[in-house]
């Protein structure tokens, strides 16, 4: 199974940087702007829109392969001992305010902290699981969610600065034909790019993620609140301000226990 995962997050990875280094040979090699601004010795733009490729790769790479989030499992022995005897392994509840009950994972016997989430494909559980993004092969949780969302904006970045406007497309595709795969490429991934980055961006500022907008119904801390209640959202300011400046681990039980004492 792992050997599995290797071999797919490889090929995925792989995949990705092959595409994104062969759309930047065509861009550069072919007649572009990029290679115009080359041949008449104007390099800044060049250089920045390499340099900003070069970045993207590693942006996505640090995202790819960085830890999301997981679970420690200091514990699992002793709950596996505890949960022996037991036939209900996934509904065990562990007691922990009078709000709200946390739970044993029925796959890998963590106690699940708030927000977290077990990862069918990692076999993992995440700590403010987002998602499991096939594009990076990896879980977005609380550790690589903000380098997720640069990552986008870098990714846009590099994508936009490949597309040039030009008063003669007609000409343009005549006499760079080839170029026509590339830039649909460009364009296929820049809008892909805008919806995800503007609904991350969304999620982030009412410090909600995408499991939650998505299954609130099913979610035991979310579901008996209201239908647009949010107890961890803090205002747009302080939401943006903790999810990008805000680096250490979150008890968001305590946050939880705090907003159901104020509406108490």
């Amino acid at each position: 199974m792992v050997r599995n995962m290797f071999r797919t997050g490889f090929l995925v990875r792989a995949s990705h940087t092959l595409l994104t280094w062969v759309v930047t040979l065509i861009l550069f090699l072919h007649d572009t702007d990029l290679r115009r601004y080359e041949e008449q010795g104007e390099l800044l733009l060049p250089v920045l829109f390499f340099l900003v490729v070069v970045l993207s790769v590693l942006f996505y790479f640090a995202v790819s392969l960085m830890d999301p989030g997981f679970v420690l499992t200091d514990t699992v022995e002793s709950v596996v001992q505890d949960l022996q005897t037991s036939d209900e392994e996934k509904d065990l509840m562990i007691p922990q305010t009078s709000t709200h009950r946390l739970r044993r994972c029925g796959f890998c016997l963590l106690q699940q902290p708030m927000r977290a989430k077990h990862c069918q494909t990692c076999k993992r559980c995440i700590r403010r699981f987002d998602h499991h993004c096939p594009w990076i092969e990896n879980c977005v949780g609380e550790r690589n969610h903000r380098w997720f969302v640069v990552y986008l904006l870098v990714q846009l970045l590099a994508l936009l600065s490949g597309i040039s406007a030009s008063d003669s497309w007609d000409l343009w595709f005549r006499v760079n034909g080839f170029l026509l795969a590339a830039l649909g490429v460009v364009g296929v991934f820049s809008v892909v790019v805008v919806v995800l980055l503007g609904c991350h961006l969304y999620l982030v500022s009412i410090n909600c993620t995408t499991w939650e907008f998505m299954a609130r119904h099913r979610i035991s801390y979310l579901k008996n609140c209201g239908h647009e209640e949010n107890p961890f959202d803090r205002g747009v300011l302080c939401n943006l301000w903790d999810f990008f400046c805000i680096c250490r681990t979150v008890m968001w039980e305590q946050m939880y226990h705090k907003q159901s004492q104020n509406e108490a």
